[in-house]
């Protein structure tokens, strides 16, 4: 999967130049960003390549307990390290990390980041790029969802449902406000209940009873959309949008396996592409520039996804797949470089070329570092853990 690792590769690339821009171009940055918004590319770009790959690792398994040990030892080590790094700066005044939950109770914010679903919990994320994988862990629970109940080949129909329930949600105009459930009923309840649910259904779906493995699968589809469309930081129309194109990715993977057709593919390609467009245009913002910037990250992540589908048996560079194999490291990483900069010596006044450069210069070998010492171990780890629990 070279041309998977190069797309991740390409996608950490933009967003750390995103990120960056704030701290050395922020003029370059004005004048970028309603044009084309980098961020939303790389992320949609990271999106589509996780909807490929994540159910495909579910059914290559084929047993939702190794599933779900894969994912925490691929996710949680280094997450775990960044959170301690996070905290740790901030106490010692080297970078200022408050994300605005002061008013929260340390117990809530704590039990809403172990979910990873902190940022669908109205808790501000600690780190800013955490709020990603707070839809990274809904997709998980709605393919664990299919899966238990056997429906996980009607990716194509999951897509066009969830893009057509975004663009009428826009056109409704009738926007929830972001946390709308955590508003409702405190954030405080929202995060027990959730993380006791998740637990029940990660354990219930991991069991060897046909009943309570669906159980389990249902409850986990059901709170992750529920918490995706009703509780989102960003609209209910873009929260679905992010699903429906995950989703798109994995109809994808299904026609290169024969398990669909690509005329299936393409059609749900054109509805995802259409309501998504639709749904920016209704609903993405207070000007036309804000909208055309996401429109235009929006289409560019697609082609970008669609370009590496069509290469996808040619040679790969080989620097450009091994960036792809540390790119959640720069993903996660490079906000907390970023913040050390901010704090210690500041944003620069001029835009400055030559100190992005730097920038990814001291970045990546931090990152290979990252992955050889915390990422590796943690999956070797994982597998390790996974071929003992695996039922025969």
């Amino acid at each position: 999967m070279g041309w998977l690792d190069a797309l991740r590769g390409i996608a950490a690339l933009v967003v750390v130049f995103d990120h960056a821009t704030y701290t050395f171009m922020a003029d370059f940055r004005r004048e970028l960003m309603p044009e084309f918004n980098t961020s939303r590319y790389g992320i949609m770009v990271f999106f589509l390549v996780s909807g490929y790959i994540i159910p495909a690792s579910l059914e290559r398994r084929g047993c939702v307990r190794t599933f779900w040990i894969g994912r925490v030892f691929r996710m949680y080590p280094l997450w775990a390290a960044v959170v301690t790094a996070v905290l740790v700066l901030d106490l010692a005044g080297v970078a200022d990390m408050r994300t605005g939950s002061g008013e929260q109770s340390g117990a809530t914010v704590a039990v809403a980041h172990v979910t990873l679903l902190q940022e669908l919990l109205g808790t501000p994320s600690l780190l800013l790029v955490l709020w990603t994988l707070s839809y990274e862990m809904a997709f998980y629970l709605l393919v664990v969802a299919l899966f238990t109940v056997r429906l996980n080949e009607w990716s194509w129909a999951v897509a066009v449902t969830l893009a057509v329930l975004a663009a009428v949600s826009a056109a409704a105009g009738g926007t929830l406000p972001a946390s709308a459930l955590s508003d409702a009923v405190g954030t405080g309840p929202l995060a027990a209940l959730a993380s006791v649910a998740i637990v029940v259904a990660i354990c219930c779906a991991s069991s060897t009873l046909p009943s309570l493995r669906v159980f389990g699968g249902v409850l986990g589809g059901v709170l992750g959309y529920v918490l995706v469309a009703f509780n989102g930081t960003v609209p209910m129309w873009e929260g679905l949008t992010i699903l429906a194109v995950m989703f798109l990715g994995t109809a994808v993977h299904r026609a290169e396996n024969g398990q669909n057709t690509w005329w299936w593919v393409a059609c749900t390609a054109v509805v995802v592409i259409g309501c998504g467009v639709a749904s920016a245009y209704w609903q993405g913002g207070g000007t036309s520039y804000t909208r055309r910037g996401w429109i235009l990250a929006f289409l560019l992540a697609l082609l970008t996804f669609g370009v590496g589908l069509a290469a996808r048996h040619r040679r790969i560079p080989l620097w450009l797949t091994g960036l792809g194999v540390i790119s959640y490291s720069v993903y996660l990483v490079h906000p907390v470089l970023l913040s050390v900069i901010d704090g210690t010596i500041g944003r620069r006044p001029r835009d400055s070329v030559v100190l992005v450069v730097a920038f990814y210069a001291v970045l990546l070998p931090l990152c290979v570092l990252t992955y050889r010492c915390i990422e590796a171990p943690g999956q070797a780890w994982g597998r390790k853990l996974a071929r003992r629990v695996q039922p025969p």
